[in-house]
């Protein structure tokens, strides 16, 4: 045997061992499985990526479909997402480090941090602002409206309490930005300074948060919202601004990477960031969910399932992007992180079924298939709008679980308009929806919209009285600018 071709046995054989020692571990058929569904969801719009790791080892990292689709920008594992209410889980971590600091603690008032509150919020907790139970209601405005950081807590501070603190749980947005303005107060840093001086530089994390990371504009993921509505990454809404509004900031709207995701999972789990004390306080059930089996730690949800596996998991979404994190933390020692840029029903939750995967040889997930905004708008761009009861069987015939009630049509007409792109289909969506449910407000003033967009302005007129006739009153300011124009 020469030496070349003994070079090319040794190499043979060197594959074949890697081959076998994974399949006898059950990393390359478990990588195979993950990676063929979501493979054969991207030919159906599938866009995003997916990391898991099991007992320390890497088990996938890949990106699928496109980042950025002018540029032909593929996703991977650095690709920039937003993560929506995972920013929650950073914050959280960060009250406990001040806490570890003894800069605060978990039963401190928020008469402590804010003077001349109303008396129904001076005795609320930073743990009930934690986990959900403060009262107060999920959000006082849109996420980039701009207001200053006084306006926003006056504002905050005079609204009405749902419950009496403590009493139960309801998710809470603004409760989050107030821990946000708490870490400032007592840290006397930014929000995003602080995180990134005690959470991201510990981590090695150099590609998460607002403004402070060099950002590298070609990972920066587009989001193609149910496949169809384009938008540009928010990180550069965020350079445009200059600012983060407290409308977002703390609860959300952070970036990041998988890497960096994966580094911050290391460094929970290793207590590079949190004493091992501090992050069982952060994955501790608290707050029951009124209904369902899911409890509200900090920052986190925690389930357990079958066999008594404990899972500690929290999704994020604004609707363009959707982000997961699930962390069975016990002896099966698995972290899963999702993100994708064009959401969809399809695929928020696609990490549970990569869990179930996971979890179970024999679990065979149901295939990811086009979503339905998808579906029509491709049916609607090479078809008249005569052709509607043809696009209506075809719905009921692919998506009968989503044509039930009056949702769907009107969320895929109020795309349209959105999109400024076949406003007469649109109309046409709008029309038969009120024909379905003619009591319904909320269906003519989205009508008036229709007509607005298709210059029909004596139509959309009367539609908008019809619908402040059945209480919608949104529609009052609609018209009133149509009647003084």
């Amino acid at each position: 045997m020469n030496k070349k071709d003994f070079c090319i046995l040794l190499f043979l054989l060197l594959i074949n061992t890697v081959s076998q020692a994974q399949n006898e571990s059950g990393i390359g058929t478990l990588y195979s499985r993950i990676d063929n569904y979501l493979l054969s969801g991207s030919q159906n719009g599938f866009s995003g990526a997916i990391a898991v790791v099991q007992k320390g080892k890497t088990i996938i990292n890949k990106g699928y479909g496109m980042a950025n689709q002018d540029t032909k920008t593929h996703n991977n594992p650095n690709t920039v997402f937003d993560i929506g209410s995972n920013t929650k889980q950073l914050t959280s971590t960060a009250i406990l480090k001040l806490v570890e600091l003894e800069k605060l603690k978990l039963n401190d008032p928020l008469s402590t941090f804010f003077k001349q509150l109303p008396k129904d919020k001076q005795n609320i907790t930073i743990h009930q602002l934690l986990t959900h139970t403060s009262g107060f209601t999920e959000a006082i405005g849109n996420d980039f409206e701009e207001i200053s950081t006084n306006q926003f807590f006056e504002k905050l501070f005079t609204t009405r309490l749902l419950f009496e603190p403590g009493e139960k749980y309801s998710y809470s947005n603004v409760g989050y930005s107030v821990l946000g303005r708490i870490i400032e107060v007592v840290s006397g840093q930014s929000y995003e300074g602080f995180l990134d001086e005690y959470l991201f530089a510990p981590s090695g994390m150099k590609h998460t948060g607002y403004l402070l990371p060099e950002w590298d504009a070609t990972q920066l993921s587009r989001s193609y919202n149910r496949g169809i509505l384009e938008g540009k990454s928010p990180v550069l809404r965020y350079l445009e601004n200059g600012s983060i509004s407290w409308h977002l900031k703390a609860n959300g709207g952070i970036n990041s990477t998988q890497n960096d995701m994966l580094l911050w999972y290391k460094a929970l789990k290793t207590n590079k960031i949190l004493s091992s004390e501090s992050f069982n306080k952060l994955t501790t059930p608290y707050a029951d969910y009124p209904r369902g089996t899911l409890s509200y730690a900090y920052g986190w949800t925690v389930r357990t399932l079958e066999n008594n596996v404990k899972r500690i998991a929290h999704n994020g979404s604004n609707g363009a992007y959707a982000h997961s994190l699930i962390w069975f933390p016990e002896e099966e020692d698995i972290f899963i992180t999702y993100a994708t840029n064009a959401n969809s029903a399809e695929v928020e939750f696609l990490a549970y079924e990569i869990a179930k995967i996971i979890l179970d040889k024999y679990y065979v997930p149901i295939p990811i298939r086009e979503n339905v905004y998808s579906f029509a708008y491709t049916y609607m761009k090479t078809n008249p709008t005569d052709a509607i009861y043809e696009l209506i069987n075809l719905l009921k015939e692919n998506y009968a679980d989503e044509l039930s009630g009056s949702r769907l049509l009107n969320s895929i007409g109020n795309l349209l308009l959105m999109m400024n792109d076949n406003e007469e289909w649109a109309l046409e969506l709008f029309e038969l929806n009120v024909q379905q449910y003619p009591e319904d407000g909320n269906l003519w003033d989205s009508l008036g919209d229709g007509y607005k967009a298709n210059k029909r302005i004596e139509d959309a007129v009367k539609s908008y009285q019809k619908a402040i006739n059945l209480g919608f009153d949104s529609s009052r300011e609609k018209l009133n600018e149509l009647l003084t124009n």
